[in-house]
């Protein structure tokens, strides 16, 4: 990558960096690119020239923003920690994904343009399968998950739990009661067999 090629693509990763903010808090609609521009300290036939448009731009920036995520939750699949630490550190997480995100991108991940699959369908696909299969083998390796469960029940568990953990409203309820929770995520109400 020569000089030229560089300063580009650190102009768009400004970009982008600058954008994604705006728009998880703002929305779709009222982020405009002149705002987007002058917050970037670039021109508005800046972002044009790089993006070609605001939907261009709002892709890349929600690429990047799904990339980052999963750089954090990577590092967590392969740190060297038991499973249950693994899943303490996803389920409580307290960093990309806890941020208030605007209705108009939840939407954004979830609808479909023209009977195309959505941004969350494909990301599914995609990347989170993948992941999680392999997460759930690791707890079934290590003992924390039945081995005859299946890995579909295992994943929609997980997913229910995180989404709940991840509600502003209830952490601070949730937070002080960790362990517990924690106990009964593993062993549910009727505990430990062991």
């Amino acid at each position: 990558m020569d000089g030229f090629e560089r300063r580009t693509a650190s102009k768009k990763q400004q970009i982008i960096v600058t954008a994604l903010p705006l728009f998880l808090t703002h929305g779709i609609k009222s982020v405009s690119i002149a705002t987007i521009a002058k917050q970037a300290h670039v021109s508005q036939v800046s972002i044009y020239n790089y993006f070609g448009s605001k939907d261009h731009l709002l892709k890349a920036t929600m690429d990047y923003y799904i990339d980052e995520i999963f750089k954090e939750y990577e590092e967590i699949l392969h740190a060297k920690i038991s499973f249950s630490d693994k899943i303490k550190q996803m389920i409580f997480q307290k960093g990309k994904l806890a941020t208030a995100i605007h209705e108009e991108i939840i939407s954004y991940f979830t609808s479909s343009a023209s009977g195309e699959p959505s941004y969350a369908d494909q990301l599914f696909q995609e990347k989170t399968l993948q992941f999680f299969y392999t997460l759930i083998q690791q707890g079934k390796d290590e003992g924390y998950i039945k081995k005859d469960l299946s890995e579909h029940a295992v994943m929609i568990y997980l997913q229910l739990f995180k989404d709940a953990m991840q509600k502003k409203e209830l952490q601070e309820v949730l937070i002080p009661l960790t362990e517990d929770i924690m106990h009964l995520f593993f062993y549910g109400i009727i505990g430990n067999k062991d």
